[in-house]
C-alpha cells in the first residue's frame, strides 16, 4: 500500500537536497497531450544530477511513496501522469540536460535523460553525425522518455526504435541504487542485459538518468518522393521494389492516405498540396545517400520502373531542400489536422507487412457494422506501423459517438491480434491500454512480465498504474 507525500517527507528531502530541486507543481505536470488524464497533486523534484535523484528515490522507498517520472510530457498514453492514489512525488529531469560527451569516431554521444530530443540531434549535427530519432514532438520530448517507451518515429526502418540507438545507460533503480551501465560498447555479453529491460519499460523498474546513444554518418544526399498507388497492396508492393532499388538508402517510407489530406484541406489550408486531384493513396518515399548517389536520381529510377510495373500512376520527386521539406509537411501535418477534426478513436497499430492490405480492408468492413465513420489510415509502412484512427461525419461532434469508443477500439484490437499484431506499435502501454495489455498478452508474457517488476520494485513505487 502506498503512502502519500507530507510535510515531514518533504521537510526531510529538503535537509538533504539543494532548494533548486524543488520547484511549485503547475498544471503542466498534472496534463496529458490528449486530455483524457489530470495527475493528482504531489511533490515536483527536479534534480539536478544522478545523486540528487538517487537521493529522491531511496528515500520514496523507505517511506514507500510513489514516483512518477516526468519527461518532456508528449506520451499519448496517459504514462506521464497518476490520476488517482495518495499524492506521489512527480519527479522531472529537465535539469538534467547535458550532453556529457561526444565520439565522432566511435560514433557514439552521451547525453543525460532531459535533454532535448532535438537537442541531441543538433549535437550530433555538430560533429557531423547523425541521430536519427525524429519525432513530432521531437522539440519538445526528452531522450530519457524516448528511451523509457521505446520510441518509434518515421526513421525505423532504417535505424530502428530507441532501443536500436542505445549503447548503454544510467539508472536509478527503484531502491535507490545508482546503475552505471554507461558503456559504448557495440558487444558485451556479460549476462542478462539490463539496458534493453528499462528501456520500453515506462518507468516502471526504475529511473533513466543518461545514455550512451548511437550516431551514425550523415547522408551526403538526401531526396524525397510521393508516389500515387492504387491500393495498400500496391504501396507494399513499391516498398519492395524500393529496397531492391535503393537498399538501405531507404530511411522512411510513409502511408498517405486521401482522407489524411482531406483533413488537411479543411482544417490546415496553409498546408500546400501536391496533386490537382486529392488520391485515395499515396507513399512518402525519403533516401539518405552516400557520397557518389544521387537521391533524385535514383527515385526517378524508382518512379519510372513502378510505373512500368502498374504500381504508380503519377508522382513527384523534390528537386531540392525545400521541396523535400514541402513533402515532409504534408506528412507531418496530418496528426495535426486530425486534432483540429477531433478523433472518436485512435490507434496505434502494428501487422506484419503481409497482412497490411487485408487489415485495412477487414477494418473497414467490421467498422461499417458499427456506424458511419470518416477513417484516416497513415503511418509508417516500412515497419508495419498503421495509426488507424476514426472520425464523426462532417456536421457531427465525436461526442455523438461517445458510447461507441470502446466497442470500435475492441474491434480494431481484435483484429489487429487475430493477425499477428500488436495494438500499441510505438507508443507504449501507459495508464491507458492496462486493460488491452491483460486482454491480449500471452499470459507466459505476463506472468514474467509481473515477476520482473516484482524483483526489481517489490513495493510498486515506480510509476504506480503503468503496465498494470
Amino acid at each position: 500500500m502506498l503512502n502519500g507525500v507530507t510535510d515531514e517527507f518533504e521537510a526531510g528531502l529538503r535537509a538533504g537536497l539543494p532548494k533548486a530541486a524543488f520547484r511549485p507543481l503547475t498544471a503542466k505536470y498534472l496534463q496529458e497531450p490528449r486530455g483524457r488524464y489530470s495527475g493528482v497533486c504531489g511533490l515536483l523534484l527536479t534534480p539536478e544530477n544522478v545523486d540528487e535523484v538517487s537521493t529522491i528515490v531511496r528515500a520514496c522507498a523507505a517511506a514507500c511513496i510513489g514516483v512518477v517520472p516526468y519527461g518532456g510530457g508528449t506520451g499519448l498514453v496517459g504514462g506521464q501522469v497518476m490520476p488517482d492514489g495518495p499524492a506521489p512525488v512527480i519527479l522531472s529531469l529537465e535539469r538534467m540536460n547535458t550532453v556529457r560527451d561526444v565520439w565522432p569516431d566511435e560514433n557514439v554521444l552521451v547525453a543525460e535523460a532531459g535533454t532535448i530530443l532535438q537537442d541531441v540531434q543538433m549535437a550530433a549535427e555538430g560533429v557531423g553525425r547523425l541521430f536519427p530519432l525524429t519525432l513530432a514532438a521531437q522539440g519538445s520530448c526528452q531522450i530519457g522518455g524516448n528511451l523509457a517507451t521505446n520510441a518509434g518515429g518515421v526513421n525505423v526502418l532504417r535505424y530502428g526504435n530507441a532501443r536500436a540507438l542505445c549503447l548503454g545507460l544510467e539508472a536509478v533503480l527503484p531502491s535507490g541504487e545508482i546503475w552505471h551501465g554507461l558503456k559504448r560498447l557495440r558487444k558485451d555479453n556479460t549476462g542478462y542485459d539490463l539496458r534493453d529491460l528499462l528501456i520500453g519499460a515506462e518507468g516502471t523498474l526504475g529511473v533513466i538518468t543518461a545514455a550512451s546513444l548511437r550516431l551514425f554518418p550523415r547522408p551526403v544526399d538526401e531526396g524525397a518522393a510521393l508516389m500515387v498507388v492504387g491500393s495498400p497492396a500496391q504501396a507494399l508492393a513499391l516498398l519492395g521494389l524500393a529496397q531492391d532499388h535503393c537498399a538501405e538508402a531507404v530511411s522512411a517510407f510513409e502511408l498517405i492516405n486521401g482522407m489524411g489530406l482531406r483533413f488537411l484541406a479543411e482544417t490546415m489550408p496553409d498546408v500546400r498540396l501536391p496533386f490537382a486531384e486529392t488520391p485515395e493513396w499515396m507513399v512518402l518515399v525519403d533516401l539518405g545517400v552516400a557520397r557518389g548517389q544521387d537521391a533524385a536520381a535514383m527515385l526517378e529510377a524508382l518512379f519510372v520502373e513502378a510505373h512500368e510495373r502498374g504500381l504508380v500512376s503519377d508522382g513527384l520527386v523534390a528537386q531540392n531542400a525545400a521541396q523535400r521539406a514541402q513533402f515532409w509537411a504534408v506528412r507531418e501535418g496530418i496528426p495535426a489536422a486530425n486534432k483540429r477534426v477531433g478523433s472518436i478513436a485512435s490507434h496505434d497499430i502494428s501487422v506484419p507487412l503481409s497482412v497490411i492490405p487485408e487489415f485495412i480492408a477487414r477494418g473497414g468492413v467490421a467498422l461499417a457494422r458499427l456506424g458511419d465513420f470518416r477513417i484516416n489510415c497513415f503511418g509508417h509502412l516500412g515497419d508495419g506501423n498503421l495509426h488507424y484512427n476514426m472520425f464523426p461525419q462532417r456536421g457531427q461532434s465525436r461526442d455523438d459517438y461517445a458510447d461507441l469508443r470502446g466497442e470500435i477500439t475492441e474491434v480494431v484490437h481484435d483484429l489487429v491480434a487475430e493477425l499477428g499484431g500488436s495494438f500499441s506499435a510505438e507508443h507504449g502501454v501507459g495508464r491507458m491500454k492496462v486493460a488491452d495489455l491483460a486482454r491480449y498478452a500471452d499470459p507466459a508474457k505476463l506472468a514474467m512480465m509481473r515477476r520482473i517488476k516484482a524483483a526489481f520494485d517489490p513495493a510498486g513505487i515506480m510509476n504506480p498504474g503503468v503496465l498494470f
